[in-house]
Parts: C-alpha cells; structure tokens; sequence
C-alpha cells in the first residue's frame, strides 16, 4: 500500500501526472518556481525518492534523467482510499460514513463508477411469443390469405 505522499512530493508528482509524459527536473522546477521558491536539487532529490519508492521510472538523457509516473493519479487514490477502508474493523460501517461525506456530484460519480465495474446489465430474455400468421410478411402470402384475417390483423 502507498504511503501518503507528503505535500512537496504531491505537488511533484501533481505535475508529473498532469503532464502524462516523460520530464525532467528543470521542467518541474520552473512550473514550481511560479509558486514557490524552490531549489534545483530539492526538486532532484524529491524526484529521485518518488524513484526509490516505485512512484516514476527515469530514463538517462545525457547527464540527466526524464522522469515517467507508474500509475495514475486515480490508482494512487485508489489505492488510499482502499488501505483506509481494509484499515477499518467495521468496513460497511465506514462506508456508510464515507458515503454520507460525498456530495451528489461524487455519489454520481460513483454510480457511474459501479456502472463501468459491474458492466453492462444483461436484460432479462422476453418470453418467447407463437407466431402468428398476422406477423408474416404480407407479400409471403398475399395470394392464398384466409379473407377472414384481414379485419383481425388491422384491429377491426
């Protein structure tokens, strides 16, 4: 289970994410500096950790490396929410309280989500029905039709 990433390697990782390719150090470090003041091997041993632990995969490119998340961003929260929940010694219960803090958009969302993993809905067959000679194709037996089928087909 991961842990929590702490708050710089949040912000980090946020822009790896958001990103979705490989980047470099100096790449995270000029979108972080808009924030805040941060130093160029801060930003490299932060990234080198997130390394360590399985977060990105980092490829060489000259001197430096190009960093590339594992998972998602929604894996990772997953994954959160999944330890938090395994954690608890009354897991409906602490459903049931996680529910009631969602609000509509979110529980929405969730049923949409439930949706997507239990799949589609496979309708009950319908029972089958006798065929009847009113549904055949009228050009199948124009010529030999009973007459007295006429008025029954047409509801009169």
């Amino acid at each position: 289970m991961p842990r929590p990433l702490g708050e710089l390697e949040d912000a980090v990782m946020t822009r790896v994410w958001k990103w979705n390719r490989p980047v470099t150090v100096r790449e995270v470090l000029e979108d972080l500096q808009r924030e805040r003041s941060i130093a160029y091997t801060t930003v490299m041993t932060v990234l080198d950790n997130l390394h360590q632990k399985g977060w990105v995969r980092r490829e060489a490119e000259g001197r430096a490396y190009r960093y590339e998340a594992v998972s998602t961003r929604a894996a990772y929260a997953a994954a959160l929410m999944n330890e938090a929940w395994s954690q608890s010694d009354n897991p409906a219960a602490a459903l049931v309280a996680f529910f009631g803090m969602m609000s509509e958009e979110q529980r929405l969302a969730l049923r949409d989500a439930m949706r997507i993993v239990e799949g589609p809905e496979t309708p009950e067959p319908e029972p089958e029905r006798p065929s009847r000679p009113e549904a055949r194709p009228q050009a199948e037996g124009a010529e030999g039709e009973n007459p007295g089928s006429a008025p029954e087909r047409d509801g009169r």
